[in-house]
């Protein structure tokens, strides 16, 4: 029912906005840029540090249809814009709200850099990315310690990872493969199936970690 009463809606606004016959036609107005909803959610999403499996199943929507909204591939139905927002937190009106104007130059500070740890796996990630483009272009600070690891699921199809080595010693394994890199050495690998950086050293490594989505 709540379909059939949005579309008779849609059907009156169309109505009384079309011109009538023979009727001068009046100044057009511009029409505003719809708002880019998949770069929103994106944004939300990575404030809270939620992967787009965590997303996905929070929200009972497909990782590959979430991953299309978000890249502003797809346009999500009303039904599913109001599982992302109910899974993220917030209401389905912001979604649609018009966003502020970019500041021309904005700083961050060195606590306005959101930082990962894996206490267990012995690394941090520091996410050097503005948030708008996680998803599709990240970069990140990777410290390791001694023993640590950083193990990751295969990424969207294309998706690549470019990883410079900072100072220490550290092994890439992907694709069936593993490589050893000293400091400043960079590889580039794919990252579309199960991939993994390692510390192959005795101290602590650090790196540059560049992650481009397909």
């Amino acid at each position: 029912m709540g379909q059939e009463m949005a579309s008779s809606g849609i059907r009156r606004a169309a109505a009384a906005a079309a011109p009538v016959a023979g009727a001068s036609a009046g100044p057009v107005a511009a029409i505003a840029a719809p708002p880019r909803v998949g770069e929103h959610i994106q944004r939300l999403r990575a404030e809270r540090r939620m992967t787009l499996d965590d997303l996905s199943r929070a929200a009972g929507v497909s990782k590959s249809m979430l991953s299309e909204i978000e890249r502003d591939k797809a346009n999500p139905t009303i039904a599913v814009a109001w599982r992302l927002t109910n899974a993220l937190g917030v209401s389905l009106d912001s979604l649609f709200a018009p966003q502020k104007a970019p500041e021309a130059i904005a700083v961050s500070g060195p606590h306005d850099i959101p930082t990962l740890s894996g206490h267990e796996a012995k690394y941090q990630l520091r996410v050097w990315g503005p948030i708008e483009l996680a998803g599709k272009f990240e970069w990140y600070e990777l410290t390791l310690q001694a023993g640590g690891a950083l193990v990751s699921n295969a990424h969207e199809p294309g998706t690549r990872e470019h990883l410079t080595v900072l100072h220490g010693s550290i092994e890439i394994e992907a694709a069936g493969t593993t490589k050893r890199l000293k400091t400043a050495d960079t590889a580039r690998y794919v990252a579309d199936e199960p991939h993994a950086i390692r510390n192959a050293g005795k101290g602590e490594a650090k790196a540059l970690l560049v992650v481009i989505h397909g």
